[in-house]
């Protein structure tokens, strides 16, 4: 054997000992899918701040403008122990080019806990679009919002605090949440508007790397509600109706969200550039109801359980505790989450409980019992007079590991 021959045996094995210890997906990532990756790794294991500090400055160096400082997009939610809780928002601003368009305003928002992938898309397409700004009739508006496990908290602050007197300019809203899981599919939840309906089936019609498909049932509760709230049109994107595994880097397809990604682009463009969609009310997300009943996200003084307006503390002080797991269930291991609806009087009455997504008829039923046998609370209010607040919270089964 000569020396040229070692040579080159020695550089090959060399390569194929470094390329073992990358999985087989990265080694035939593209660029884009492996910048993904890099994004992802470093808002693992972040909590609320730390990550929201990271989309704002990804926001900062791809020429976006960031609209306030991280203090000035902070607000703070009462705990259930009564302290209160620091939040935080990440907004930036890509200005349109259209005269008459170019002060209305396209939302893309992605709720920061436990949402890796949804945030990594979100910073990606932030450099798109504003890279493609040139070709935005309207604003768009990226934003990273906190306390989604506070009623999405975050979003409400943004449509009524620091956003709040530009809040009707806002044509149209998107949420990421959960992307990425290719083996679990690529969903789109409209709450049955018939606008949003036909932008997605026009893009069916074009060359794109992928489409999702419109499915009628929520798969999850996100900051689309507080946008649905205002009445502006909204487009929840997600991979799964169960979102579990995107909050988790390591089991992103990344080659599925860099494709998943573009699609956004593509929509969001879409809805940058055509006709505002229209806000048509749907009864998926909540039962007829008299007009009179005000959305929580729409009180000024919200209903508050034992002097506490979080709504975790109803869960943690009254259901979880008289809370009785049927034995048909613990039988047969049914668990799961049963979101219950229901209506706060302005006496502060507990009424109108319904189920809007249930698991097992049992697991429903006690629920809806454990809920109707509330105390009284403190009612809603709006400009100073009490009102009836509606309430959608989830009600979890869930049976312990032996």
């Amino acid at each position: 054997m000569n020396k040229k021959l070692l040579l080159t045996l020695f550089v090959f094995l060399g390569f194929s000992f470094h390329a073992s210890a990358q999985s087989y997906g990265e080694l035939f990532e593209s660029e884009v899918a492996a910048s993904m990756r890099t994004m992802a790794a470093k808002l693992q294991g972040a909590d609320e701040t730390a990550a929201a500090d990271i989309v704002r400055a990804r926001f900062q160096a791809d020429g976006l403008d960031v609209l306030g400082s991280a203090d000035d997009n902070n607000f703070g939610i009462l705990s259930p122990s009564g302290d209160t809780i620091i939040c935080h928002n990440a907004i930036a601003f890509i200005q349109g080019y259209d005269r008459k368009l170019k002060d209305n305003y396209i939302v893309i928002g992605a709720p920061i806990k436990d949402n890796v992938s949804g945030l990594t898309a979100l910073m990606r397409l932030g450099k798109m679009l504003q890279t493609n700004s040139v070709l935005l009739r309207r604003s768009v508006l990226l934003a990273a919002f906190g306390a989604a496990e506070l009623q999405n908290a975050g979003s409400w602050y943004f449509l009524n605090r620091s956003f709040g007197s530009d809040a009707s300019r806002v044509d149209a809203m998107m949420d990421l949440s959960f992307l990425g899981q290719g083996s679990s599919g690529f969903y789109a939840y409209t709450a049955s508007n018939a606008d949003l309906n036909q932008t997605v089936n026009n893009l069916a019609n074009t060359l794109q790397p992928l489409h999702p498909k419109i499915i009628a049932a929520e798969p999850a509760i996100s900051d689309h509600r507080s946008f649905y709230a205002k009445q502006i049109p909204s487009i929840q994107f997600i991979s799964g109706p169960i979102p579990k595994a995107g909050a988790i880097s390591e089991n992103i397809e990344f080659d599925y969200l860099e494709r998943e990604t573009e699609y956004l682009y593509n929509f969001a463009v879409a809805l940058a550039n055509g006709p505002a969609p229209s806000f048509s009310p749907t009864d998926i997300e909540r039962p007829e109801r008299a007009t009179e009943v005000v959305s929580w996200s729409d009180c000024d003084v919200k209903p508050a359980f034992m002097n506490n307006p979080n709504p975790s503390v109803f869960l943690e002080r009254w259901v979880y505790v008289y809370l009785k797991y049927p034995q048909y269930a613990i039988d047969n291991g049914i668990q799961g989450k049963v979101l219950v609806d229901f209506v706060i009087d302005e006496k502060g009455k507990v009424k109108d409980v319904k189920v809007l997504k249930g698991v097992h008829p049992s697991l429903d039923d006690e629920a809806v019992k454990v809920v109707s046998a509330s105390p009284d609370w403190k009612p809603a209010r709006v400009r100073g007079k009490k009102v009836p607040c509606a309430i959608s919270l989830y009600v979890e089964f869930r049976l312990k590991k032996k």
